[in-house]
Formats: C-alpha cells, sequence, structure tokens
C-alpha cells in the first residue's frame, strides 16, 4: 500500500517481537493530527481514537486500535531524524519528478527556491544543550530555530525540500550557530541530494555578502536577494551614479485589478563588487517601484530592490521581480504563517525530547504538503467554494470523515486501482 512505501527506508529501532503498531502507522497518525489540525499530541486520544477510527488504521495497517499520542512521542523519540527528512524531500522531489511543478517554473527552467529561518521553539529555561539563547532585558530566552528551503510557486505552492536546524553544539559556545552558518551548510547538502536541477534561490537581505554569491557561482544556481539600504554600499552607489546615464534600462509595468498597481522597474547590470575577502563579483541591481491605488483613491508607493546574478531585459524584467524576487515572501505566508496560525501550531512543542521534536517537525512537513494538494487540486471541484470554504474548514471536515465514515479493504482496492488526474490551480 502507497503509505508504508513512503516510509519503507526509515528504521525502526524498537524489538519487531514486541511491536503493536507499525512505524508508517504511528507515522501516520501523527500525520492526520497535523492535517485535522487538533494542535496537539494530547487531542489524538480525545478526536482520533474512535471505533470507526481504529477500523480504518486496521484496514490500512492492521493496527489494532488508535494509538496514544504518548506512544507516537516514545517512538519519534529513537527514529533516525535524518531518514524522516529524506522521506520529506522525496516528495517534493515527486511532484518534481512528475511535473506537478512543472508549469511554476520561472522563465520556464528555474524552480524558485525562498530560503529563510523561523523560530519553532521557545522556553524560558535551557531545554537542551543545543539551546540557542537570546538575553533582553535581563531575561534570558532558550529558543530553537531552524532554517528551511522550500520551493515556492506563484499559486501559492510551498514544499519543504530541505531543512538544517539552528542550534549549538554545546550550552555555552564561544560563538553561537546561526543563519548564515546554517545556509552554508544548508547549500552543501541541497547541492549533494539534488546536483542537476535548475535553481533560482529567493534570500532576504541577511544573505547579500560574498560567500553567497560565491557558493552560488559554485553550484550553478541564479540568485535573487533583497537589497536592503544598509546592504552592499557600494552597490547601492553604483546603481544611483549609473542609472542616470542609463535611461534606456526602465519599464512600466501594469498589474493587478483593471491595471491599477503601476510598476517602474528600472535596473543596471554588470556592478563590480570586492567582498571582504578580496573576491571580486559581478552583479546587477533591479528596483522596483510599485503603487497602488486604494480604495479611498489614495496612491500608496512602496520601493523593492534586488541583487541578482540573472540578466535583465525589458522581456523579463517583470517575470523576474515578481515571479522570483517578490515570490519569496510565499515562505513568510504559505509556509510558516501558515503553520503557525492555521491550525498546525508550529510553535507549539510537541516533545521536549530533542530528536523526537525535529521528528514532529518533519511529520508536519508532510501533512501541510498533504493539504496544499488537496487545497489547490481538482478533485474537491465546487465543494470548495460551497460546503468547505476555508482550509481550517477542510480539516474539520477530513476529522469528522475519520470518526464517522465507513471504511473497508474494498473501498480502498476500488480507490487505489482507479486512474485519475489531478489539476492545479494556475492562477
Amino acid at each position: 500500500m502507497f503509505f508504508p512505501q513512503w516510509f519503507q527506508a526509515v528504521d525502526d529501532p524498537r524489538d519487531a517481537k514486541k511491536i503493536t503498531f507499525s512505524l508508517p502507522a504511528l507515522a501516520f497518525t501523527a500525520i492526520l493530527m497535523f492535517v485535522c489540525r487538533l494542535r496537539s499530541r494530547r487531542q489524538v486520544g480525545f478526536w482520533l481514537r474512535t471505533a470507526e477510527g481504529a477500523a480504518k488504521l486496521a484496514v490500512l495497517f492492521g493496527a489494532p486500535r488508535v494509538p496514544h499520542g504518548d506512544t507516537i512521542n516514545q517512538v519519534c523519540q529513537r527514529v533516525a531524524a535524518d531518514q524522516v527528512q529524506e522521506v520529506v524531500t522525496g516528495f517534493t522531489e515527486t511532484l518534481i519528478r512528475d511535473k506537478a511543478l512543472y508549469p511554476y517554473r520561472l522563465f520556464d527552467q528555474y524552480y524558485v527556491v525562498a530560503i529563510d529561518g523561523v523560530e519553532t521553539l521557545t522556553f524560558d529555561h535551557r531545554h537542551c544543550d543545543q539551546c540557542l539563547t537570546r538575553t533582553r532585558n535581563g531575561h534570558t530566552t532558550y529558543y530553537h530555530p531552524v532554517l528551511e528551503a522550500k520551493i515556492v510557486t506563484p499559486n501559492g505552492f510551498a514544499c519543504s525540500l530541505l531543512t538544517e536546524f539552528i542550534e549549538n553544539p554545546a550550552p555555552h559556545p564561544t560563538k553561537q550557530d546561526c543563519e548564515l552558518k546554517a545556509f552554508y551548510r544548508l547549500a552543501a547538502r541541497l547541492k549533494k541530494r539534488l546536483p542537476r536541477l535548475p535553481l533560482l534561490l529567493a534570500l532576504d537581505g541577511l544573505f547579500a555578502s560574498g560567500p553567497t554569491f560565491g557558493i552560488c557561482r559554485q553550484n550553478n544556481w541564479r540568485f535573487m536577494i533583497t537589497l536592503k539600504d544598509g546592504d552592499l554600499p557600494s552597490v547601492h552607489e553604483e546603481f544611483k551614479s549609473l542609472i542616470r546615464l542609463q535611461p534606456e534600462n526602465r519599464l512600466i509595468w501594469h498589474t493587478g485589478p483593471d491595471g491599477r498597481t503601476s510598476q517602474v522597474f528600472r535596473w543596471v547590470e554588470d556592478i563590480a563588487y570586492r567582498d571582504t575577502a578580496g573576491h571580486d563579483h559581478r552583479l546587477n541591481v533591479l528596483e522596483c517601484r510599485e503603487t497602488k491605488i486604494n480604495s479611498a483613491g489614495e496612491a500608496n508607493t512602496t520601493t523593492y530592490k534586488w541583487v541578482t546574478d540573472c540578466a535583465i531585459t525589458p522581456k523579463n524584467v517583470a517575470g523576474l521581480a515578481n515571479q522570483g524576487g517578490r515570490i519569496r515572501w510565499k515562505i513568510e505566508n504559505e509556509g510558516f504563517n501558515c503553520q503557525k496560525n492555521g491550525g498546525y501550531e508550529l510553535e507549539h512543542a510537541y516533545s521536549e525530547n530533542e530528536n523526537a521534536a525535529k521528528v514532529f517537525y518533519f511529520l508536519m512537513q508532510i501533512a501541510h504538503l498533504l493539504a496544499q494538494l488537496m487545497e489547490k487540486g481538482n478533485l474537491l471541484g465546487h465543494a470548495w467554494s460551497r460546503t468547505i470554504g476555508s482550509v481550517f474548514n477542510l480539516g474539520r471536515l477530513l476529522l469528522e470523515a475519520w470518526r464517522n465514515l465507513p471504511l473497508t479493504a474494498e473501498n480502498i482496492a476500488v480507490w487505489l486501482n482507479q486512474r485519475i488526474q489531478i489539476r492545479f490551480d494556475s492562477s
């Protein structure tokens, strides 16, 4: 059956003679907890452990009942987290291989990968030796951030590729781990795992530096990096000086409903930059001044600026800015914000055990990806607007179906033998 195959490469550390629940059954229950937006392990016992739920799990995995949340936690403490990470990457890799994400490539070539950090767990005491610390007004906070690499698309997909945990090697290191150090580790893993995938990295201003430029050039990746006012002062000055001499590098673009949003693009190519290590780089700078007219008829203008190694022309400048640079926000909105406030409870401590917390994080990424496939697929049809209405309601409906809907082995056999085609919203 399909679900056990997803976890067949994950080693089960338990004594085979004492196993009540298979590893896929436990992983499935945890993923169902996230998909149904139950918000904590404790809710598994209240909402999933019904007679019909137990019957379904028996049909799917041969389990005698629905496992308790504590049972899932105990096994997650012993499972190799890096093997579960491989399941997450394998999910997204399957979408790439099956060309499900093919229509959303930038310029029909590059998969846009947004890389950003997010805090997951926060404590007022030292949770483990790997905690990062932050002291403000005499109060010390202990926290665990992660650095995520997600493929993002214009229609709202945010599919996890790789995760790098930001953690200290010991309780009191000379220098704490940070996003930049984690990025160097993540980039090496990403290149090794997907060596030939054409990528454009969408990054925030923290990564506007020589080492990042060098890594992207070495790995044959394109990049679009937010250029803030305080970043790369010499590049800013060159842009200001040269843009006046290149009036042809300007384009006005209208977008949004009725074309009411106006974007003015200006760009300068081939700016020389020498980093602090003495390495030389050739960079292009793209600026977008966007003016929106609100309901009161007032004009609001926002300026965006990026540094990139992509060639900029009047034909590609709008796509490069909107589908390459600004799409980075998808990792914040459709990614982190959805997992924080959309019922997944990213900042909830599903386990205080360090290894189990990582495994639960990966299972959440699988659940979020499955939910996105349901939300954006065409199988729900008109039911989405007529009877479902929101992604949170979809979780509730799935929960009620799990609790009450009878399911037999014959039902599953019929569904698995059907050949169907799922199309995704490309708007």
